[in-house]
């Protein structure tokens, strides 16, 4: 009895030690975090830098498209309050544009360091990011979700490359790191039940959060969240007749899907939840999901390879053939589309077409056709300088 005992702990052992990496890989966070990691790494800085020096394009182009824009102007002054009001469609819009505007401002500027070692930059970046941990305390009205998405999700990228690139110190990165976990990421770790886009940029806000606080808990938290969340916004002909669905919002008949998926009946691979509203809500959430996925790479854990990876392949396939101007067949949309997709492509484009080799014709030209890819003015900015062919 006691040879057996032994033989099944031994058997036990071997078990947990064979299912151990695969419950690593299926979405937990990594033992020690990479810095800076949130979307941009430091060899992707670093390509981006020796391209812009060497006057390559299409870097030295969107870089000097970068530093021509407000973002870079040093003579901003922030505007932060205590309480930042936001209804639908920000109207309301008590602070809404002016914190977005100011987090991809300081995001500009971290960036506008690295590249020139300006320390002007650094300091511009820094004076944007102290003023408004030292005044936010909430967001408020419908859009408070949303709105604490966007800006949450360029304010890790803009402290990301500051706290671990700049040698001049950063007094109150404690008090910015406060500001995060207190008032952005209650606000987003638990998610949306609204449009998918919703829930997409709200999570890519609590994993940049959660790197640059390293936050394990809610770095697995909100990675288990955004790969439902995926799944659920991104159709594949495997999935079966109908989309998946993420199971709290009770999408349990065909009626309920086709009028979630905004009276889409027919669903072919690549078509997203919102492709019938209208494909500038789509990029959000194309955009976000490589961000993620991003994100997730340079900590460690590759997700373009899983259906992650086909899943934003297919979106950027099928988006990008019609806002070349494909016509649009009867079953799809009542045959009409509101175009838009924006400066979404760079980040997905680059990992799976240039990394891992897969043709990506209609997304390849769309991209090219765009470049430089400036920003959306919501959370997207500068791709084309920071992932524009680079293999890092």
């Amino acid at each position: 009895m006691r040879r057996t005992a032994l033989l099944a702990s031994v058997s036990a052992l071997v078990v947990g030690m064979i299912a151990w990496p695969a419950a690593r890989h299926a979405d937990a966070a990594p033992a020690t975090f990479v810095h800076p990691g949130v979307t941009v790494s430091a060899a992707q800085l670093d390509f981006a830098r020796g391209k812009v020096d060497s006057g390559a394009q299409p870097w030295k182009g969107a870089f000097d498209q970068m530093m021509a824009s407000k973002y870079a102007d040093l003579n901003r002054t922030p505007k932060p309050r205590a309480t930042v009001e936001c209804g639908s469609y920000s109207n309301p819009d008590y602070g809404c544009t002016d914190e977005r505007q100011d987090a991809i401002a300081a995001y500009t500027d971290a960036l506008a360091w690295y590249i020139t070692r300006d320390d002007r930059y650094a300091r511009k970046s820094i004076q944007l990011m102290d003023a408004w941990s030292a005044v936010l305390k909430e967001h408020t009205n419908s859009n408070a979700p949303l709105q604490t998405g966007w800006a949450g999700s360029s304010w890790p990228k803009a402290a990301e490359i500051i706290k671990y690139t700049y040698p001049g110190g950063w007094a109150n990165s404690g008090r910015f790191a406060t500001m995060l976990r207190d008032v952005y990421l209650p606000e987003v770790i638990n998610g949306s039940h609204s449009n998918g886009n919703w829930e997409l940029s709200m999570m890519e806000a609590a994993v940049g959060i959660s790197v640059f606080l390293e936050d394990r808990t809610s770095y697995d938290k909100a990675m288990a969240k955004f790969r439902t969340r995926t799944a659920a916004y991104v159709y594949l002909s495997s999935d079966g007749d109908l989309p998946k669905t993420v199971p709290s919002q009770n999408l349990d008949t065909k009626a309920k899907i086709v009028t979630y998926w905004q009276g889409q009946s027919t669903f072919v691979t690549g078509l997203t939840q919102e492709t019938c509203r209208d494909l500038t809500h789509t990029g959000y959430g194309i955009s976000a999901i490589s961000h993620i996925a991003e994100t997730s790479r340079i900590q460690g854990q590759d997700l373009y390879g899983t259906d992650v990876g086909e899943r934003l392949r297919q979106a950027l396939g099928f988006q990008s053939k019609y806002q070349l101007g494909a016509a649009v067949p009867s079953w799809l949309c009542g045959g009409s589309l509101n175009l838009g997709l924006g400066p979404v492509t760079e980040v997905g484009y680059n990992a799976l077409h240039n990394r891992l080799g897969i043709a990506m014709t209609n997304t390849q030209t769309l991209t090219q056709q765009q470049r430089p890819a400036g920003s959306n003015n919501l959370f997207v900015a500068w791709e084309t300088l920071t992932h524009g062919d680079n293999p890092a």
